[in-house]
């Protein structure tokens, strides 16, 4: 039959074919045509035969064709045929399926949504077949019978489309339906119902097959909806993300965990690479991508930010055009988001409204640990955003004062933690990937190098950690740290030390590297420049302290662990201690050369002797010894010479310039700090050992010395210095200038010998009364010194210049001075008790050592950089000042220790206030331990947890007793600056105590009291109290009421802006009076009512994020305004209080100048966001099907309340400004005028500003009236301000007083010829006041 077939289609006519196809059986023919198929013999040709002889034009001949379409799918469905031969008939299938007529067409697409509706498809691969008969369907212009209607043929491609994604798709052929759409001509609606077809089904395929399909998406993506695409694939994979942190989070077993971890990265890192190569294709696919992500920025950082779009944006990095894009997107949204939270944390109305906000650094950090899942293609994005971020938000120059660095881990700025988040970024990306490692640290190189000018110590903490994290990592990289040595003698002295600390672990283990440092230290040792040479003086004290010399004690015994513990190694494996002691006495040998340089090379050596000493004790004699010979150029040998030192010798004459040559106080300061350290350390053990005597020839010599010194130094009178009052201390005589210097030094002498007489004394009075002569010594200079210099700069100077007393003895002399109670010691004690100069001396140090750790971050002398020893110190300070203060208040201090200076009492205070602040710049972390040492012995529960908060409040209650103490004393008694440190002393505690806590409620209610029930006059103590009253009230809800009550009561003290109205007084806080209500309290309100308008914009801002996001998703915004509501209400609630507290504020007679002027600017910023408002509701009218009525009742109230008002007031400011020239202006000369115009000039400018905001908020109203048919507009009146009219009576009256005030300033004028310049500064202001007139009397 199939030989038949052929012969007959071979003929040129088909019509015998025709016939004896006719003659044929269904069933023959599709037998036929499947033994064929299967044993493989020419089917094409067959099949070809038979289209031949069933022309489309015979119904009959069309119904065969459909009938051998059917016959033909199902044969490649079964499986049953060889490749070839099923491509063949697919094949030959597509060709003539373009000529089938349209009601087929649709038969035959109908059984194909059938068959993948019921699942009966095989093997899927006849649907290669359905995108040409869905395209042939479109070419139909007839209409068809569809079901009961009829359609065209485009319809009916669409009415199948839609059927076809309603059904249910068999798992395996996903992929493969997805790819067939991208042959089908497809609208914009019918490529979206694909999409959210297919992305159901994502959740329900193998992880592993969904790149594939992604792969098919992005191909499809092409007819559009790319942005569909992008946020599917996004939504998928963080969704994923979450329900594996869920179920790792969760109690589960792990072999409940849906998704190995590995294979979830691996197939996202598949997923990633197939959409960076489709935007490299297609623009506008990163395009969109971009949009998308910065859609979602708006309404909040979490809003689509996952791991997985982190990962994708630093991947789209790669590609150059979207590179810079991207980075500024990430960076943006990094800072917006640290941002925000600082926002939610410091506001109590925020945190009820936003939920909690997932965290941006533990999310990007997640990435990095991602990337470990081989994506390479993300590594490099992660470290140039690394980079990019501490460049951007690392610290910045100050012009004026160095950069003060609070503690690591205690970010407090936005800026800061940005700044953080780089680095630990690019520390996990060093630990992860070891082919980034070298790049990386080369980089963080160039920086410490290049940057000298500018901060960096960003930079040198990043590299410390990548050393500390594993030195023998970096033995490889080793010659990028040899290279950048090379640049030491240039660099700062600070960043050479930064540097120098941060590599010290790779010295240890790396031979090479040691010996090309101390190359490069020697050379500089001799360099012409003087940071070269302390430059070099620093690393090899540096050097000195790390490499021990056998028999150093313990490191264990040292302050500073010596940062080594990751080492791997033994540190004296490669090199023995004997070659370290070689190594390290000549070090020694090239530092005793520096003794002859100037002085501040020796003053390093000198700072820096007593650390090298303490860590290698081995080191001891050479050390003392040098410091030995060094002190006996300056000293006195005889006995009876005085005074003990030679002075002259520390100076130095160069031509004109005098200089210092030797800080003799800072050497004596170093070996008394050695020798003490050698004595209760060194020589212990050595007399355990039974050691030879000679080597204690050094220590006793120095001894003897030190103690020679103290006895001439306290006989020796100021004359024996030349330093007495006679003697010349001006900075402009070169004597003057030498007298200074040896003043100093001689105070600073004073002081060392102080600390050692003290540290010696053991209690014995002779010494104590040795003491104080020394004290009274250093007394008798500063009290010349302060007098001569008089109101000059040095006297401040002076004050704040630093002592050469220790931290830790400042606390040993005042826990003797005010807490020893032993018996034993009461007689030598009371000697220094006596002098209650000598007290205040003691705590005034104390002060000065907190105040230099608040501005550097360290104190000066040893242990000055440790941070242990510091905080212990500053926990014993405190305890002590603590204990003074609160026992002898400074009411009931005796009043002849009042006489001079601040009591003693009110300088513990001092002390204490800025213990606490400094405890919370830089020992946050350390708190509680702070807070426990300040308790009571005693004082403890039985075994029961005491919290922070409890500790707190403990402290509290002293102080706040202290306070009211004051304020129930008499008014002439009332000391404003004790009140206004108590004041800030509660502030700091404040900070400590927990905002959900009962004695939080108990610390803002108390705070309420006092502020109501006290007036104070001074303007400081208010605004301090005022200030922590608002700083707690945030944290418990919002401050608006408490903004309203204040300026009703500003309005009731300063009265009207019209005089002829009369004020009710309210007398909510009686804190607010005449002297205190402006601009004191007035511009506290404005600063608070400006904070609280910038958390309403935030939340505006965040809902039009929301809606534009929600109106992307068409099904969402059926719901948009339902979750907002709350949020809403509340904007529009807080508006409204904030609406009456401006009210008040603009009747208030206010005086001119700050507080008008922030007034203005406040108003300006309240239409600003009143218009931001409006625009919301402009943007959601659609979906939310009118305007709430509170909406409407606040503009309502803006129109009633606000705007008239606003008008009245601007009149008054321009009055104001206008009235002084006119009065009394002729007795003003130019230069008056000009200031007083200047002024007028500087206060009127926010006005245009602000009548544009109304006039934009008006604008805006009415577009909202039209939109939502609610006549919002009809309690707006509108502005008369801008209704130029001009009134002709009015006008005559201002030319007369004019032409009278002319011709008045003529007749002067001519009586004083030499004021002519000034006549024409006169002359030129009437036509300004008229002006001004002019203004006020339009209407």
């Amino acid at each position: 039959m199939d030989q038949k077939i052929l012969s007959l289609a071979a003929e040129k006519t088909a019509d015998k074919l025709q016939k004896f196809l006719q003659t044929l059986k269904e069933d023959d023919l599709a037998n036929l045509l499947q033994h064929q198929a299967v044993k493989g013999k020419a089917v094409g040709t067959l099949l070809r035969a038979i289209f031949k002889g069933s022309p489309c034009c015979e119904e009959a001949g069309a119904l065969r064709r459909l009938n051998i379409y059917t016959c033909c799918i199902q044969l490649v469905e079964s499986g049953d045929l060889q490749k070839e031969v099923a491509s063949e008939i697919i094949g030959l299938l597509m060709l003539e399926a373009h000529s089938f007529p349209g009601p087929l067409l649709v038969k035959l697409a109908n059984e194909f949504v059938g068959a993948i509706k019921e699942g009966s498809l095989m093997n899927g691969k006849s649907l290669e077949l359905l995108p040409i008969i869905l395209t042939a369907l479109v070419t139909k212009k007839e209409t068809l019978a569809y079901g009961k209607d009829e359609l065209s043929g485009e319809e009916c491609k669409k009415q199948l489309i839609t059927t076809l994604c309603s059904g249910r798709w068999d798992q395996q052929y996903v992929i493969q339906l997805t790819s067939m759409f991208k042959d089908v001509p497809l609208t914009a609606e019918e490529v979206d119902l694909v999409m959210e077809k297919v992305f159901k089904m994502f959740s329900k395929l193998n992880l592993q097959e969904i790149p594939p399909l992604v792969y098919q998406l992005l191909v499809l993506s092409s007819k559009g909806s790319r942005r569909r695409v992008l946020e599917g694939i996004i939504a998928f994979f963080s969704e994923l993300d979450q329900q594996r942190r869920e179920e790792e989070s969760g109690d589960e077993l792990l072999d409940l965990i849906t998704v190995p971890s590995g294979e979830l990265r691996h197939v996202e890192g598949t997923v990633i690479l197939h959409i960076v190569f489709a935007m490299t294709l297609d623009c506008e696919l990163g395009r969109e991508l971009l949009k998308h992500l910065k859609a979602g920025q708006q309404g909040g950082f979490s809003n689509n930010v996952c791991p997985f779009s982190v990962a994708l944006l630093l991947s789209v990095a790669r590609i150059q055009r979207f590179e810079e894009q991207v980075f500024d997107l990430l960076k943006t949204s990094v800072f917006k988001s640290f941002k925000d939270l600082q926002l939610l944390q410091g506001s109590k109305f925020l945190q009820n409204l936003v939920p909690h906000r997932s965290c941006v650094s533990a999310m990007i950090l997640e990435v990095v640990r991602n990337s470990v899942h081989s994506w390479d293609h993300v590594t490099q994005g992660l470290v140039k955003f690394g980079f990019i971020l501490m460049d951007s938000y690392g610290p910045k120059k100050i012009i004026d004062g160095k950069m003060i660095e609070t503690s690591p881990g205690l970010s407090r700025t936005p800026n800061q933690h940005a700044c953080k988040l780089g680095a630990n970024i690019l520390l996990e990306t060093f630990k992860v990937h070891e082919m980034i490692r070298q790049e990386i640290l080369e980089q963080v190189l160039n920086r410490v190098v290049t940057r000298a000018s500018s901060p960096i110590s960003h930079f040198l903490e990043l590299l410390s950690n990548i050393i500390m994290y594993s030195p023998l990592i970096l033995q490889s990289c080793s010659s990028k740290v040899t290279e950048s040595f090379d640049y030491l003698a240039f660099l700062p002295l600070q960043t050479v030390q930064g540097l120098l600390r941060a590599v010290q672990p790779l010295l240890k283990v790396s031979m090479s590297m040691r010996d090309s440092l101390i190359l490069v230290l020697r050379k500089a040792m001799f360099a012409r420049q003087l940071d070269a040479r302390k430059s070099a003086v620093a690393g090899f004290l540096l050097l000195l302290k790390h490499f021990k010399v056998l028999g150093s004690l313990a490191s264990s015994q040292c302050s500073q662990s010596v940062g080594v513990t990751q080492v791997h190694v033994d540190v004296h494996s490669r090199y023995n201690s004997a070659a370290n002691e070689a190594f390290c006495l000549e070090i020694m040998d090239s530092l005793r050369r520096c003794l002859g340089q100037q002085a501040d090379v020796r003053l390093m050596l000198y700072e820096g002797f007593y650390d090298v000493l303490r860590r290698n004790s081995q080191l001891a004699n050479s050390i003392m010894q040098t410091l030995l010979s060094q002190l006996k150029q300056f000293y006195e040998p005889q006995a009876d010479v005085l005074p003990p030192l030679r002075l002259d010798a520390c100076v130095l004459t160069q031509g004109d310039q005098i200089l210092l040559q030797e800080p003799l106080d800072h050497l004596l300061c170093c070996i008394q700090h050695c020798l003490a350290w050698y004595k209760s350390r060194v020589m212990p053990v050595h007399q355990e050992e039974e050691e030879e005597e000679e080597e204690e020839g050094f220590y006793q010599e120095l001894d003897d010395m030190l103690e020679s010194i103290t006895n001439r130094m306290i006989k020796s009178e100021l004359e024996d210095f030349e330093l007495d009052k006679s003697a010349d201390f001006s900075q402009s005589t070169g004597t003057g200038i030498k007298n200074n210097l040896c003043a100093s030094l001689v105070m600073g002498i004073c002081e060392v010998l102080i600390e050692y007489n003290f540290s010696i004394s053991n209690f014995s009075k002779n010494k104590f009364e040795d003491v104080l002569s020394l004290f009274m010594c250093y007394k008798k200079l500063s009290d010349i010194l302060n007098e001569k210099a008089g109101k000059g700069k040095t006297k401040t100077a002076n004050k704040t210049s630093d002592s050469f007393l220790s931290m830790k003895f400042v606390s040993d002399l005042l826990t003797a001075l005010f807490r020893d109670s032993t018996q034993s010691h009461e007689e030598s004690l009371s000697v220094l008790r006596s002098s209650s100069e000598f007290m205040r001396y003691a705590v005034s140090v104390a002060l000065r050592k907190v105040q230099q750790l608040k501005e550097t971050g360290h104190v000066s002398g040893p242990d000055g950089q440790n941070p242990d020893k510091i905080f212990q110190s500053l926990c014993d300070i405190t305890r002590v000042l603590l204990w003074r203060y609160t026992s002898i208040p400074t009411s009931v201090e005796e009043p002849g220790k009042k006489e001079k200076g601040k009591s003693i009492s009110l300088l513990c205070l001092e002390g204490l206030q800025r213990i606490f602040s400094a405890v919370q710049q830089f020992f946050q972390p350390r708190v509680p331990l702070f807070l426990r040492a300040l308790d009571v012995p005693g004082n403890e529960g039985d075994g029961v947890e005491v919290t922070v908060t409890q500790r707190a409040t403990f402290q509290i209650r002293q102080f706040q007793r202290a306070l009211l103490n004051l304020l129930s004393c008499q008014e002439e008694d009332f000391n404003s600056r004790e009140a206004l440190l108590l004041v800030s002393v509660l502030s700091s505690l404040s900070k400590l105590l927990e905002p959900s806590s009962p004695q939080f409620v108990q610390m803002l209610s108390w705070a309420s009291k006092i502020c109501k029930e006290n007036s104070w006059e001074d303007a400081l103590s208010c605004k301090g109290m005022m200030n922590l009253l608002f700083s707690l009230h945030v944290l418990y809800k919002s401050p608006v009421a408490l903004l309203r009550d204040l300026s009703q009561d500003i309005h009731g003290h300063l009265g009207d802006i019209d005089e002829d109205v009369e004020v009710e007084k309210t007398n909510h806080f009686a804190m607010v009076n005449v002297r205190t209500a402006a601009p004191t309290v007035c511009l506290l309100v404005l600063g608070q009512a400006e904070k609280v308008l910038e958390e309403v914009d935030w939340l505006i801002n965040r809902l039009k994020g929301q809606v534009s996001q929600e109106t992307m998703s068409e099904e969402a915004s059926s719901q948009a305004t339902l979750p907002n509501q709350p949020v809403e209400k509340a904007v529009i609630m807080q508006l409204g209080t904030l609406l009456t507290v401006f009210h008040e504020l603009m009747q208030t007679a206010l005086p001119s100048g700050s507080c008008v002027d922030t007034l203005l600017k406040d108003l300006c910023k309240m239409y600003t966001i009143l218009t931001a408002l409006v625009r919301y509701y402009l943007q959601v009218h659609q979906s939310s099907g009118g305007i709430p009525k509170v909406m409407e009742k606040l503009v309502k109230l803006s129109g009633s309340h606000l705007t008239p008002v606003c008008y009245s007031f601007i009149s008054y400011v321009q009055n104001k400004s206008s009235s002084p020239q006119h009065t009394g202006g002729k007795r003003k000369n130019s230069a008056t005028v000009a200031v007083a115009m200047a002024r007028v000039l500087r206060e009127t400018k926010p006005i245009p500003n602000l009548i544009f905001a109304i006039e934009q908020y008006e604008k805006f109203l009415i577009c909202l009236s039209k939109k939502s048919k609610v006549n919002l507009m009809q309690h707006m009146k509108l502005s008369t301000s801008r209704d130029f009219k001009i009134k002709g009576n009015v006008l005559d009256t201002l030319l007369r007083e004019e032409e009278d005030e002319d011709e008045e300033e003529e007749e002067e004028d001519e009586d004083r010829e030499d004021t002519a310049s000034e006549h024409g500064g006169q002359d030129e202001e009437p036509a300004k006041k008229k002006r001004k007139k002019e203004t006020k009397c339009l209407s």
